[in-house]
């Protein structure tokens, strides 16, 4: 079984690209910053993934991730390997993103500038609706 599943902080915005097919598939790259548990002393607070989306969560990604909102991811972990222009073996390894979730509301991600863990849900927590975005843009 390959699923990898990961909450953490956009390090930037996503990278979108097009194919170049008849009917262009998007593309988008973006960077998780996955804070670690525990930590040893001259160890860095976070771990920063790779991840990649194809299609329609691309198009989202693009659309609404912006850098430092805490997101929510769920996919599988991919190992590519190539030969770059100077013939060096190089790899690469990927979440290949399957779904993907914002982990906090908008409010909380525009006045959190760095990482704050997320407050314990609490039982009877009623739907809030996101400001500024309409139902009928959302491709789901």
């Amino acid at each position: 079984m390959n699923k990898v599943i990961l909450m953490g902080r956009l390090a930037r915005d996503p990278e979108v690209r097009y194919t170049q097919a008849d009917e262009p598939v998007a593309i988008a790259r973006y960077t998780l910053a996955v804070n670690r548990r525990f930590k040893r002393a001259g160890e860095t607070d976070a771990d920063f993934i790779e991840c990649v989306a194809f299609g329609k969560p691309a198009e989202f990604a693009e659309k609404y991730f912006r850098k430092g909102q805490m997101v929510s991811i769920v996919g599988r972990l991919q190992v590519r390997n190539w030969n770059d222009s100077n013939g060096q073996a190089r790899w690469s390894t990927d979440v290949v993103v399957e779904e993907q979730y914002f982990a906090e509301s908008r409010a909380t991600s525009e006045t959190n500038k760095a990482y704050t863990p997320a407050p314990e849900a609490e039982e009877d927590v009623d739907f809030v609706p996101v400001e500024g975005i309409d139902d009928e843009d959302l491709p789901f």
